[in-house]
């Protein structure tokens, strides 16, 4: 049987793994825009019941261990992956209630009544993700639970089906097969409890690996800059491959003088090739001492320096918000999630009383919307989530809430705009939640932003940086240059029967060049349609499009 220490360490070395993990799992995402990636979320949503953990001591039961992490997930669940997530854990703080020690049975029912809420919660559950690997460990636990007493040897059941059903995402998802990946959030699930088998097994919880900020993965050479606060020595992440000449030199040869220009060297041998990495100031040179080896390919340099500075724009952000709980006052409030000052004036204007900040790749937590809606002076409040994957995190608030909560299903900032201004303050509250869907669902949404890595989507093959224009959410095309791509991809949304489009740029793109854009579009569209321009200062997005 498991005790409430063994599971409390369980949990600890569960989400120490997936945040010593989560670039790799992040890098499983065959959609290549830069977003709140599965990995990160996951952890993000698992760390949030570290501290707590830890708190608990040697006595504890599992019902006070499963309990415990359960609420801290669902408070920190960011991202669909991590309300998934959460949902599952909350199965163990039902299974296990009022339990001192967890036998096999109660293992595998925990799983069980994981797996059904987390399906519950999903509007429409889609196979080969998270979900099919969390169902059919489940199913798996059941299983062996009718043949064995053994806790340990149940849960190495459980991962050896998890590990199976990961293996066959690509099967069930036909995305994931053209990518040659499996799924993330499955991965990541698979993560956690082959750590948890560890404790299990009577190893030591896992350490936290603090050189995952500089980590360099070989395999898919993926580096990252570290932390916002970081220092940076050598300004030029170098990655190329050389293939060797028949008469090589050693290539502890080129290591050795990669050493003395720089940091970070990796320099990976085989018969034919050496794969090499380095931070420096001069590229060159490495590059020059590299070709003395043989001829090069799969060439790249990046600037970490400007990385960083862009990830330290982005995190701003994602600053800790303080809201104060408020007396419901009024008969109607409003919670919008909105990334960028002009944005988040906007939605102010409209009569939003909190904006909470975040959006794509900042998704914020059901703690941090939770906060917002308590904080709203009104008996009912309206919360807009404004994408795709921050509904689940807003849903779950309303649970939590001490007041009426209503999650309207904005995907997009437009949406959310084209949802307040359709609200009236004089109607109830069923006319206003009609009257404010339908308004959002008549918008069309483009969106103009980059990707994040190489992809091969949807028959586009993509590479790093490439500018992408989603119609309504998905891919339309990938172009080179911002302007161009905005220009195309908003004559491509206009209609028929539209008559508003407005462009809201974001804090990459100047003023200049934003009211050239207006002007031009405004021309070929004539004066039938009315061509707005917004100051949005959006991050990852250079232009959000409305269309009405």
């Amino acid at each position: 049987m498991i005790n409430g220490s063994m599971l409390r360490d369980a949990f600890i070395s569960g989400a120490i793994s997936i945040a010593n993990n989560k670039r790799a799992v992040d890098e499983l995402n065959v959609y290549p825009v830069p977003d709140g990636d599965t990995g990160t979320n996951m952890s993000m949503t698992m760390s949030n019941a570290l501290r707590e953990l830890e708190r608990l001591d040697d006595s504890v039961t599992v019902a006070h261990v499963a309990e415990t992490t359960a609420s801290a997930l669902l408070r920190g669940a960011r991202g669909n992956s991590g309300v998934i997530l959460s949902l599952l854990f909350r199965g163990f703080a039902k299974g296990l209630a009022d339990m001192k020690t967890a036998e096999c049975d109660a293992i595998a029912n925990s799983l069980k009544l994981g797996v059904e809420g987390a399906y519950k919660a999903v509007m429409k559950p889609t196979e080969g993700t998270i979900l099919t690997v969390a169902r059919l460990a489940a199913e798996k636990a059941e299983q062996s639970a009718t043949f064995t007493n053994d806790c340990t040897i149940l849960w190495a059941d459980v991962c050896e089906e998890a590990k199976r059903t990961l293996d066959t995402t690509p099967d069930l998802l036909p995305v994931l097969k053209k990518a040659g990946v499996v799924d993330a959030g499955g991965k990541g699930l698979l993560i956690i409890f082959e750590a948890m088998l560890d404790v299990f097994k009577g190893n030591p919880v896992a350490k936290v690996d603090n050189s995952v900020a500089k980590a360099v993965t070989i395999d898919n050479f993926s580096t990252t800059v570290g932390e916002f606060d970081g220092e940076i020595t050598f300004t030029y992440c170098t990655e190329f491959i050389v293939k060797k000449n028949e008469d090589s030199k050693d290539a502890f040869l080129l290591r050795a003088y990669l050493e003395t220009i720089g940091d970070s060297v990796v320099a990976v041998d085989d018969d034919e090739i050496i794969k090499v990495h380095v931070h420096t100031d001069n590229p060159g040179l490495a590059i020059q001492e590299g070709l003395t080896f043989g001829p090069l390919i799969n060439l790249k340099i990046e600037n970490m320096r400007e990385q960083h500075a862009e990830k330290a724009k982005e995190a701003k952000f994602t600053s800790t918000q303080t809201f104060v709980p408020a007396v419901p006052e009024n008969k109607f409030g409003f919670v919008a999630v909105a990334a960028g000052s002009g944005i988040e004036d906007l939605f102010k204007d409209l009569g939003v009383d909190c904006v909470v900040r975040g959006g794509q790749t900042m998704n914020p937590s059901t703690e941090d919307i939770l906060a917002a809606i308590c904080s709203t002076p009104a008996e009912t409040v309206f919360v807009l989530p404004n994408n795709k994957n921050i509904i689940m995190a807003a849903e779950q608030a309303v649970k939590l809430a001490d007041r009426k909560v209503c999650v309207l299903q904005t995907r997009t900032i437009p949406q959310g705009i084209s949802a307040m201004l359709a609200f009236d303050a004089d109607a109830d509250f069923n006319f206003n939640r009609i009257n404010m869907t339908k308004a959002f669902e008549k918008v069309s949404t483009g969106q103009i932003t980059f990707a994040a890595r190489d992809s091969d989507y949807e028959g586009h093959s993509i590479k790093q940086g490439e500018i992408l224009a989603l119609e309504n959410g998905k891919l339309s095309f990938v172009d080179k240059d911002v302007t161009k791509a905005t220009y195309k991809l908003a004559k491509k949304l206009i209609k028929g029967d539209s008559t508003f489009v407005t462009l809201i740029y974001g804090s990459d793109v100047t003023d200049e060049n934003a009211e050239s854009l207006q002007q031009k579009l405004q021309a070929k569209l004539g004066a039938h349609i009315e061509v707005t321009l917004i100051n949005g200062g959006q991050p990852v997005y250079y232009y959000i499009i409305s269309v009405e």
